[in-house]
Formats: structure tokens, sequence, C-alpha cells
């Protein structure tokens, strides 16, 4: 739990914009995100010589600092020397793709070895579970507001730190009937929920694995199908013997709702729901199922009937030890806005639609 923690210190600092040491076998560095940099911070974290840009290297190959075979890794990092006029403004151009067109970048920018890998592996992966761009003024070394090792993020993202912090009965739209969980992150205070629909009685419920999508569930957006497949889930539960809904604090394929909202806008720009994620620097969807998975062994339910169009989430319980007994369509929700949408998740993400 202690290295759990240590790491949700980090990514509290770098979120608010603090220098973070991150060690690792290959040596030790300090970064500051670009995102949350201020004038004044990098001027203070440069010192007497600039900081590099640690960019990941999808972004990198974009820019045509970095090759496509490392590109095609979401972790792979890539170093860009600071020149004099490579400032914050700059900086911040090269860390977000959004901006290509409407800030023509400098140049040239000079790519530089990568002299402690692992550790700027983890300095990426570290910003991206903070929601953040990744992408990273660096140093070998320097002071820092928190420290993290490596093997620490692991820790953290193990969600056997998952414990039920309250339950209580909740009449909804759908049925009267029905209870919901609230499950909350040992380390960081994350929070889940289930609700639980009917009565349970002995047989697999009909499970409903739903990533949360402001923009869809509350504010009722057509670039998407989320909210008609919430309503949808909890309908089908109510003809059902009894079913779960998890709640899962995954905005944005679990990218965020900031870096969600910049997807958007490379979508309108012209490139789809993948490309866009793989241009921010993120994978094609960063979710981690294994929390479901936990959440349902809180439940006591290890054998489920699964609500969904995404065989990665069957494949994602049962990597984790929940039994998927059947998948059970969920179709429903196209509209001329989310047609192009859904028709990458069938083409490029494998939904059986």
């Amino acid at each position: 739990m202690a290295k759990a923690r240590s790491a949700a210190r980090a990514i509290d600092a770098l979120k608010r914009g603090w220098p973070v040491a991150i060690d690792a076998a290959d040596g030790r560095i300090v970064v500051l995100a670009i995102e949350t940099a201020t004038d004044a911070t990098l001027g203070a974290f440069d010192g007497d010589r600039p900081a590099d840009v640690l960019l990941s290297a999808a972004r990198a190959a974009t820019l045509h600092l970095a090759n496509q075979r490392e590109a095609a890794s979401p972790a792979c990092p890539a170093l860009i020397g600071r020149v004099p006029w490579l400032d914050l403004s700059v900086a911040i151009a090269l860390a977000d793709p959004v901006q290509d067109l409407a800030m023509p970048l400098k140049g040239p920018f000079r790519a530089k070895a990568v002299t402690a890998p692992e550790a700027s592996v983890a300095a990426l992966r570290l910003a991206r579970l903070a929601g953040l761009l990744p992408a990273l003024f660096v140093r070998s070394d320097g002071d820092a507001e928190a420290e993290v090792s490596a093997d620490a993020l692991d820790d953290y993202e193990d969600p056997a730190h998952l414990v039920v912090a309250s339950r209580a009965r909740l009449p909804v739209r759908a049925t009267e009937k029905c209870e919901i969980i609230a499950f909350r992150h040992a380390a960081d205070a994350a929070e889940h929920v289930a609700l639980i629909i009917g009565t349970p009685d002995g047989t697999p419920p009909l499970v409903r694995l739903h990533s949360e999508c402001l923009t869809g569930d509350v504010l009722g957006s057509l670039k998407c199908d989320c909210g008609p497949q919430l309503a949808g889930a909890l309908e089908a539960m109510t003809h059902a013997n009894w079913g779960i809904l998890l709640y899962l604090r995954q905005e944005g394929r679990g990218i965020g709702l900031i870096n969600k909202l910049r997807a958007y806008a490379l979508q309108d720009q012209g490139y789809d729901t993948v490309d866009s994620n793989l241009r921010l620097g993120f994978a094609i969807d960063a979710r981690d199922f294994r929390v479901a998975a936990r959440m349902l062994t809180l439940l006591s339910q290890k054998a489920i009937r699964l609500l969904t169009n995404n065989p990665n989430k069957v494949e994602g319980l049962e990597a984790a030890g929940i039994s998927v007994v059947e998948r059970v369509p969920h179709k429903m929700g196209a509209n001329p806005h989310n047609l192009a949408y859904l028709e990458t998740k069938r083409d490029r993400t494998g939904h059986v639609l």
C-alpha cells in the first residue's frame, strides 16, 4: 500500500504542476508536466540549463522525430533537446496535436538518445494516469515535490486495493427495486459504483460494464452511443432475473474527460476515434477491466451473463477470473452523428455490431 500511496501523491503533484522524481533500475529523472507548467515553474525547473522534452514515440513520429517502429508502442519514449526558442508555448504545441493546424510548428527539433528509458516510460505512464498529455519537461537531477518508483505504478493500478465503501437502497427510473454500492480505491480514493437491479437468486446476473461518459450519459451527446446503452442496459436488467450495472470511472476509454474532448476536436479535424487516441499519445483503449472483475468478486459473483458488443470485455473479465457464461448483444443508440464512430468500433476495435 505504501507504494500505491506514493504513486497517488506523485499523480497529484503532477496535476498541480509540481516536479516529480521517478526512480527506476536505469536511473532517476525529474519531470514537470508540460500541460500544467507555467513560465514561472518552468523557469525554476530549468535552473541553470534548459530541461529537455519527453514525448511518446507516437507523438514524436507525427513530428518526424522518431521511427515508425518505435511509434507502434504507445509507451515508448522520445527525447527532444531544448534550444533557447523552445519555450513553454512551443512545448505546449509539441505536446498537443489538436493545435497542429492552428499553430504550425517551428523547427527543426533535435531528437536525442533516451538515457534512462525505464524511468522515462514510467514518467509517460504517470502522466497518463494523471489524465495529462504524455509530454514532460525532464532533467536528470533536481528537487521534487514527490518521488515515486517505477514499480509503484503497478501497485497503484492493482485492483486489489478496491474495497466496498458504502451501500444503500436507490429507486431509479428503470426500477424501484435497486441497490447502489460504492467502491473506493484505498490508495487514492477513486470511486466506482454498482447498481444491483432486482433480487439475486443464485443465477448468473446480467451484467453491464459501463464506463463513465459525462457527455453521453448526462449531457445527451450524439457523438457516441453511451447514453442510450446505459438506459437500455438498465431496462434489460429489469426484464432479466436480476442484473448488475458496474459504472466505472474510466472516462473516454480510460484517458479522462479532458483528453476525450481533445480526441473529439481531432475527430472534427477528420481523424477517427482510434487515430485520435494514438495522436494524443494514448492507447486505443486504456481501460482496466480488472477493476470490474474485482467489483464482481467483492459482490460474490464469479459467473455472469455479459451485456456487451466488445469481445475485449469478455477476455478482460475471464483473464481476471470471472466466468462469462453468455455474451448478450447490446445494440442501440445509432444516429447520423455517431455512425462513423460505430463503424470504427466495428472495423478497428473488434466490436460485434
